[in-house]
């Protein structure tokens, strides 16, 4: 945890003023005789209480209540943390400030602020408090001096507060075009803190006291501690910033939602860590927040034994139940005071993350904190963290006692389990002093502790079953019947939405009211409406020259991989030939075409191959003989893409020429022409007996088709069922497997996604910055691929409609084949590229057309390829296993 200055403050309080070389005397009464004494420091003017802090170190800080003059604390007398000393009796303390600040502004000030304090109502001191701030405010302005640059232009400037632990400093934000600025109202700790606009890596919006006004900003990529954290005063303010840092970076990822980071840790792309850290952060947790801190689940159950053995499932703890579910003895007590309870109930009397939790774990590099929370106090010795086997004990039996724990115990930093301060935390009843945390007997001490729980949580066990944990804590399963139904529910308050603080209008009820929201501890934002996916794990991969490659059909699929799915031959004979894509040889090449090959498709047999180009023609190629054996023109305009009919009878061609042409196999002549269009048709889709056409006229159009009958003279008889329309032209569609969905692509970069049996649009997307030239479904339908103009890859999520995922290219890509997360991709270099999507990265690279590749087939077995290009050539490609 990031230990910041001014913890002794209190909580949740402004600072006013700082004022530095100043000095202070100090009068007793001792009989008689007056004694002085005189010190040099600085006077921190806080909303109910006046801190000096002397220069000499040895001297303790002076802490005065505004309200009660007899009140005044010690705190770190000979510069050591322990509990506040409380001085009683009649104590006078002046202070003559030493530089050159209006003393009457200071005394105006306290004289407020000791108004407020003696107003009845909570609600009304509160209110008079945050008057007299907003008019200070108001007085000043950010002061431009303090810009890095002369040339910098300012684009906002507006109010707010800088947040740490346990304390707020109200100033001033402005944001340039190259940096970002809080300037203090009270200079302190610094009189300006910049950020440099090129250096920011993540930004999030925050919840703060449950309402829309914060904001949090990251230089690093995966680091708990921010940069930053602002509380506007409106919503509006924080937006504003928000959308105007966002875009402006180009390096800045706004795209990441819960759902991307979803699928970069379901491809292993990210720690079990790393997930869970940027998850915390979605769900607006903070290490600047006590009652938002980021919450990690405990994984390891075994704290005795003398060796933790992370291969046996008994050693972790089930991370499909909350804590307060895994001792089945004291559930049925809850839930037996749970059923006897009046509405709303709630099954435990206390939260898993709480600001008194939190310090209960960081009390050794926190103890300032600690104090603050507590009234200068510690907690009883007996009750402090004194042991990792002992409080997991209490977790699993206490009544109360529901905590889960936080991200330092899967960190590198081992501190807060060592009492490197010397702090007198007090004796125990058995007598002993608390000291260093007591380790389980497996771990020799604080790092190697640290790394098995790392180890542990990075484990095949714990990634395979982290998702029931994200469930409870961030899903479906957080509220509502899946959360009655998974023993998971928390008292009301702690959720959000509950209760809106703003709509009461008693002062004292809402003050009551939030106090108690940020001291029982809050409910993660909620990320997940839907069971969160499984980690494909490396059980799920075989491994062949050093590529880790999927062997399930559901690699981006919600639903759990799982080898079982493979049913027959043809399945197995996918992965093995998907796994060894890398070793494609080019058998043959064959230059039929006079213009660009833009469209392929084989008979089942394999034996036939047709071909379509620019050039107008259908080409039937045999691949036994190795040579030519039909050409057949249908007009003369450029033919766009095929695609053969069952039985291998029929092969539809679609013609630029705005019509769809039928061709015979065994017949070898045009048996049928369908004019439906009224531009160029751009790509053709078989699916029982129905036809998908795309067309440059912005339309896809369903057709049932009722085949022809040659031998009869009985023309096919096509009837239109239904026109999707677009906004521009459609470029490309695919039908998923189960064809029960389609995805089309238009020429400005769209991509929708329809249903079906209602031909309904479910999602349209600007997904790619140009034309999108191919779309395919993953086997299982749950995602889509996507290739455009802007050399990009681009995974889509079919039932959110969400971007997922972004694998630049070094060039662009025209066409491809994939099995969910291996694709054989061909673009404008010639060369066919093979992408690993868990890496993102290009894993081989074969050198292929001497122009852009346009078009690969593949056939069912994928056990053979073929691909076209602009060099007017097909190429035969065979796996050298």
């Amino acid at each position: 945890m990031q230990i910041r200055p001014g913890s002794y403050i209190s909580s949740s309080l402004f600072i006013y003023f700082f004022i530095t070389a100043l000095s202070y005397s100090k009068k007793w009464s001792l009989g008689r005789t007056s004694v002085y004494l005189y010190n040099q420091g600085s006077l921190k003017i806080c909303s109910k209480s006046v801190i000096f802090e002397p220069d000499e170190v040895n001297k303790p800080i002076l802490k005065v209540n505004i309200m009660l003059r007899s009140s005044v604390y010690l705190i770190k007398e000979g510069d050591v943390v322990a509990p506040y000393k409380y001085e009683r009796g009649e104590r006078n303390v002046i202070f003559q400030l030493d530089m050159p600040l209006k003393t009457e502004d200071v005394v105006q000030t306290l004289l407020q602020l000791h108004r407020a304090s003696c107003l009845d109502k909570l609600g009304d001191q509160t209110a008079m408090i945050a008057a007299n701030l907003q008019s200070r405010l108001a007085r000043t302005s950010f002061d431009k001096n303090s810009f890095q640059s002369v040339t910098e232009r300012p684009h906002m400037e507006c109010e707010a507060e800088m947040v740490s632990p346990l304390v707020t400093n109200p100033g001033h934000v402005c944001i340039t075009d190259h940096n970002l600025y809080f300037q203090p109202l009270n200079s302190y700790p610094d009189s300006v803190v910049q950020i440099g606009l090129h250096s920011v890596r993540r930004i999030y919006k925050r919840r703060h006291g449950l309402r829309p006004l914060g904001l949090e900003v990251f230089c690093t990529e995966n680091d708990l501690c921010s940069d930053i954290y602002l509380k506007f005063y409106n919503t509006k303010d924080r937006d504003e910033l928000y959308y105007y840092i966002a875009t402006f970076l180009e390096n800045h990822i706004t795209e990441h939602t819960a759902e991307s980071y979803m699928l970069q840790w379901q491809r292993g792309h990210i720690s079990n860590y790393q997930y869970l850290l940027h998850l915390n952060n979605l769900a607006d947790r903070s290490v600047n927040d006590l009652s938002q801190y980021p919450v990690f689940p405990w994984v390891i159950s075994d704290y005795s034994s003398p060796q933790l053995d992370l291969l046996n499932p008994a050693s972790f703890r089930d991370l499909s139940k909350p804590v307060g579910a895994l001792n089945t003895e004291r559930l049925e007590r809850l839930l037996e005071r749970y059923r006897d309870m009046p509405e709303p109930r709630f099954m435990y009397g206390s939260h898993y993350s709480s600001p008194g939790y939190v310090l209960f774990y960081l009390v050794r590099v926190a103890p300032e904190h600690m104090l603050c929370l507590q009234n200068g106090r510690y907690d009883h010795a007996d009750r402090m963290f004194n042991s990792v086997g002992e409080t997991w004990k209490n977790c699993l039996e206490g009544g109360t006692d529901f905590k889960e724990l936080i991200p330092e115990f899967y960190g590198t930093d081992s501190s807060f389990l060592k009492n490197l301060l010397s702090l007198n935390l007090g004796r125990r009843q058995g007598g002993g002093r608390v000291g260093d945390v007591e380790l389980p007997s497996w771990a020799s001490e604080v790092d190697d502790f640290l790394q098995k729980m790392r180890a542990a949580l990075e484990s095949q066990h714990v990634s395979e079953h982290l998702h029931e944990w994200i469930d409870l804590i961030f899903g479906y399963k957080q509220r509502g019947s899946e959360a009655v139904a998974a023993h998971n529910v928390f008292h009301p308050l702690t959720y959000e939405g509950v209760i809106d603080c703003d709509s009461i209008e008693d002062p004292d009820q809402k003050i009551a009211m939030l106090t108690q929201i940020l001291e029982f501890g809050q409910t993660p934002r909620q990320l997940f409406t839907t069971p969160h996916p499984q980690r494909i794990t490396p059980r799920f991969h075989s491994v062949s020259s050093g590529t880790s490659l999927s062997t399930s059909p559901n690699d981006l699929s919600p639903a759990s991989p799982s080898l079982d799915s493979f049913e027959d031959l043809t399945e197995e004979s996918k992965t093995l030939a998907w796994s060894n894509m890398n070793k494609l040889a080019l058998q043959s090449s064959h230059k039929i075409h006079k213009e660009v090959v833009t469209g392929i498709a084989g008979t089942l047999s394999g034996t036939s191959i047709f071909s379509t180009s620019q050039d107008s023609t259908l080409k039937m190629f045999s691949k036994e003989g190795g040579g030519l054996q039909r050409s057949i023109s249908f007009s003369n305009m450029a033919l766009s893409s095929c695609v053969m009919l069952p039985e291998d009878k029929t092969v539809v061609c679609s013609s630029w020429d705005n019509n769809v042409y039928f061709y015979s196999i065994a017949y070898g002549r045009r048996q049928d022409t369908l004019m439906g269009h009224d531009d160029a048709v751009s790509q053709v889709c078989w699916r029982d007996n129905q036809l998908y056409t795309a067309s440059w006229d912005s339309t896809i159009k369903v057709w049932k088709c009722v085949a022809a009958d040659i031998s009869s003279n009985k023309r096919a008889h096509f009837e239109l069922l239904a026109e999707l329309e677009h906004e521009s032209g459609v470029n490309t569609i695919a039908l998923s497997p189960a064809g029960t969905l389609l995805a089309s692509g238009t020429k400005e970069g769209s991509l929708s996604v329809w249903d079906i049996a209602s031909c309904s649009l479910l999602h349209q997307i600007a997904c790619h910055s140009g034309k999108i030239h191919q779309v395919a479904f993953s086997p299982d339908s749950r995602n889509i691929l996507s290739v455009g103009e802007d050399s990009c890859l681009k995974v889509t999520d079919v039932q959110t409609g969400m971007l997922l995922s972004t694998v630049p290219a070094e060039d662009e890509q025209r066409c491809f084949c994939w099995d969910g997360n291996t694709v054989l991709s061909g673009g404008q270099s010639g060369n066919l590229l093979i992408w690993d999507l868990l890496s993102s990265k290009v894993i081989h690279k074969i050198p292929a057309h001497s122009g852009p590749v346009t078009c690969i087939w593949m056939n069912e077995q994928c056990s053979s390829v073929i691909t076209g290009g602009e060099d007017k050539q097909i190429m035969f490609w065979k796996h050298q296993y």
